[in-house]
């Protein structure tokens, strides 16, 4: 990845890694960006927010060098690299997976076969020719630069980014080529992470990832050294992630000292200020213009008069950021009564060739359920959902609907069935029923199709449009069990506001899939988890799903067959009974429980402790000039030592994992 190419100047302050210098930019009518500056420091972490179309992406691609300002300049430090992930386009193929992300550690892998032929070349110089002592120096400064870089990594840390972003061990030997785009968008996210760059800029980075993935993603980029920022559509994410936002409104950058939470709260009341301020003015102006209209023909007053016009001119007009559109009440149509049980899978099992998806699952959904259904992609999700909503059928077993289920089904795929040739409100007019009808305009608008854009053809809108134009005619019509595929896809914060504000009021059967967990814990009550086959079934929401699957990954839950065993919340420390025979019990088991967990702690201690006295013996060796001489001899020792690092490295992370999961439990 290049740096930045706009910049007239760079800046050596070591306090600055970029600066933004009074950004202008105009697409046609629309001013994009008015004298937009700021100032980005060493290891930030900052999301930059607005509604769609304000743009942040276009933002990032000036950052990265991908266009260019009107005016204006873009000032980086120097030496800084930079990295920028879109939100995709990014294929590859001809090389394996391992080898594809290797590629980003390219001046290392290089260094690493340099050094390696340099020491095989050793055993065929005389040792006492000149050559010979110019190569040991060589390999000298290679080992030091190697060390510094820890290149005995290189292998667990490619495997580790790959496994963190959903791969599989069984994946490494496979072509680039037969991965789909979302997968694609990965190997491009695991390439970047790998580089480290000083500057990561990420567009919509959770666009792709599964939940898992998506909690993994965080938690790297919490430990990440650089500077970030990171445009995404999801709370969670954000404000986990960030510690800084900039907010584009209006062709302006505003700047908040807080997550994506706090700049909601500022903001608002910031909003509420300036419409006080405005309303104050607007008073003050109607009752200055009223005594110039009542006093303009007094010879008398003329002065008084004069003197008002020349300040009503001066005055500067207090300016009320945009309405807050996420206010819009939506609300689905009532739902039709059903019976109490709304679904029902008896036995179910779903194949694709050779490739079994499911095998004997039984599910049963009552009515009023709001289910959320999670697991890494590729699972099956939407394989579950279609079979749910009868768009597909199981291979075997079968799917029961209850009594007067009416049954909503959207789909990822659900824009292909937009008619082309009709506008967008027609699309959505034909449909519409009772109070929907009466408020379509407010409703397309709260799902960002504003002013002349429901006039336009179907057939123009990009593929977000579309998905979102499909999902508005989807919730206008009456059901009673609504089964959602990734709703959230292309709608920006306020558009997810109100959509999950009307599902938080229907009354019917709700199933979603999504990733987005700021948007499904408010609405959710149980959680569906589907993976390798088979299908688990949480009560609580996603954050607590994900709460009693690490609980389970630590031993302290437990689940076989279609449903899992999890306890309710319980307080962060656990009361002793006042029985002293019962507290002597109690501890007994704990300390019964923590035994094997002890003994692997003592057991990787001791490995440490071998291991670390093993490279000390090695540096004590290599300390010495005469270990460079030994030809084919010093090229198996470097092996051995690097190795050794390379398990020490390894022991110490089992170690740290046993202590934390002791301290846990």
């Amino acid at each position: 990845m290049k740096g930045l190419s706009l910049g007239r100047k760079s800046i050596s302050c070591r306090h600055s890694m970029l600066e933004l210098d009074g950004i202008h930019l105009r697409y046609g009518h629309q001013l994009l960006f008015d004298d937009v500056s700021a100032v980005i420091g060493g290891h930030e972490r900052i999301g930059l927010v607005g509604l769609n179309g304000s743009g942040k992406s276009t933002l990032l691609k000036l950052i990265a060098g991908l266009a260019e300002p009107d005016t204006g300049h873009l000032l980086k430090a120097n030496g800084m690299s930079l990295g920028y992930l879109p939100q995709d386009g990014i294929e590859c193929h001809g090389r394996t997976l391992f080898t594809e992300v290797e590629h980003a550690l390219d001046d290392i892998v290089s260094l690493q076969r340099k050094m390696d032929a340099l020491s095989a070349r050793l055993g065929e110089l005389p040792t006492e020719g000149a050559e010979y002592q110019e190569a040991l120096l060589m390999l000298g400064d290679w080992e030091h630069q190697l060390e510094d870089a820890e290149a005995h990594k290189v292998k667990s840390r490619v495997e580790c980014v790959l496994l963190g972003l959903g791969f599989q061990m069984a994946d490494m030997g496979r072509d680039t080529g037969e991965f789909s785009g979302g997968w694609q968008m990965r190997i491009a996210l695991a390439k970047l992470l790998l580089r480290e760059p000083s500057l990561l800029l990420m567009d919509e980075p959770t666009n792709h990832l599964d939940i898992e993935s998506q909690r993994w993603l965080e938690e790297w980029l919490q430990r990440y050294r650089g500077t970030l920022i990171v445009v995404s559509h999801d709370r969670a994410f954000l404000d986990t992630v960030c510690k800084r936002t900039l907010a584009l409104k209006l062709g302006r950058l505003e700047d908040y000292a807080g997550n994506y939470s706090y700049y909601e709260k500022t903001s608002a009341m910031l909003r509420e200020q300036q419409r006080i301020a405005a309303e104050k003015q607007r008073r003050e102006i109607e009752k200055t213009q009223t005594f110039i209209d009542r006093f303009r023909a007094t010879a008398t007053k003329a002065a008084q008069v004069q003197s008002r016009i020349k300040a009503l001119a001066k005055i500067k007009r207090v300016n009320v950021d945009e309405e807050d559109e996420s206010a819009i009440a939506f609300r689905f149509p009532p739902p039709p009564p059903s019976g109490q049980t709304v679904l029902k899978l008896d036995s179910v099992s779903k194949s694709y060739g050779t490739l079994r998806v499911f095998a004997g699952v039984d599910l049963q959904i009552e009515r009023g359920e709001r289910l959320a259904v999670v697991g890494p992609n590729g699972a099956g999700k939407s394989t579950l959902i279609r079979i749910l909503a009868g768009a597909e059928a199981p291979s075997s077993g079968t799917r029961t609907e209850g009594l007067r289920v009416a049954v909503a089904h959207f789909a990822q795929n659900q824009a292909q069935e937009l008619d082309p040739s009709i506008d967008v409100f027609e699309t959505v007019n034909s449909i519409a029923t009772g109070e929907g009808k009466t408020r379509l305009r407010s409703v397309l608008g709260a799902f960002l199709f504003r002013g002349d854009d429901v006039f336009k053809k179907v057939s123009v809108l990009s593929g977000g449009e579309r998905n979102r134009l499909a999902l508005v005619r989807l919730l206008l019509r009456p059901f009673n069990c609504l089964i959602l595929d990734e709703p959230t896809n292309h709608l920006d914060m306020r558009s997810k506001a109100v959509l999950a504000e009307a599902i938080r009021h229907y009354e019917g059967t709700f199933i979603i899939v999504s990733h987005d967990r700021a948007f499904l814990d408010p609405l959710v009550t149980r959680v569906l988890e589907v993976r390798k086959g088979r299908l688990r079934s949480f009560p609580g929401n996603v954050s607590y799903y994900l709460e009693a699957t690490q609980a389970e990954r630590l031993g302290q839950a437990t689940g076989t067959g279609n449903t899992v065993s999890t306890v309710a919340n319980a307080p962060a420390k656990a009361q002793l009974p006042s029985d002293p025979r019962e507290r002597r019990r109690l501890v007994a088991e704990r300390n019964l429980r923590m035994a094997p967990l002890r003994k692997k702690i003592a057991e990787a201690e001791a490995t440490i402790a071998k291991l670390e006295t093993a490279i000390a013996n090695w540096e004590e060796q290599m300390a010495s000039p005469e270990f460079f001489k030994k030809g084919t001899n010093t090229k198996a020792a470097i092996d051995s030592y690097n190795d050794t690092k390379a398990k020490l490295e390894t022991t110490y992370a089992l170690w740290s994992r046993l202590s934390e999961e002791l301290e846990t439990a």
